[in-house]
């Protein structure tokens, strides 16, 4: 088992500290880290925590998966690998920056 946890249904009041002493109780944390918004600096309610062993990764889940904290029934399990993202692309279905060469390069064209 991995040691590192996802953490779901977060209270946004919840900071890094907070985090920590939640999973404290279960063993020894390595990183706890709540997901933060880069436009408001506020939280997203998800954050990862990293544990001391698997046994207390696995200790962790089974006390706090489904516990009501501060109002809210917490999501707690394995983190899973980031998945490669998919180029973004414009309105019209085409990759970004491309242009349609028959709607002409001006403005204003007639």
């Amino acid at each position: 088992m991995n040691t590192k946890l996802y953490v779901g249904k977060l209270s946004y009041s919840v900071n890094n500290d907070g985090l920590e002493r939640m999973f404290a109780s279960y063993g020894a944390v390595r990183s706890a880290e709540v997901i933060m918004d880069r436009e408001s600096g506020r939280s997203k309610g998800f954050g990862f925590v990293e544990m001391g062993s698997p046994a207390e990764a696995q200790a962790a889940i089974a006390g706090l998966n489904g516990k009501n904290e501060e109002g809210r029934s917490l999501i707690v399990n394995e983190a899973r690998p980031l998945e490669p993202r998919r180029p973004s692309s414009d309105f019209n279905g085409r990759n970004g920056g491309q242009r349609n060469p028959q709607l002409g390069q001006g403005r204003n064209r007639l």
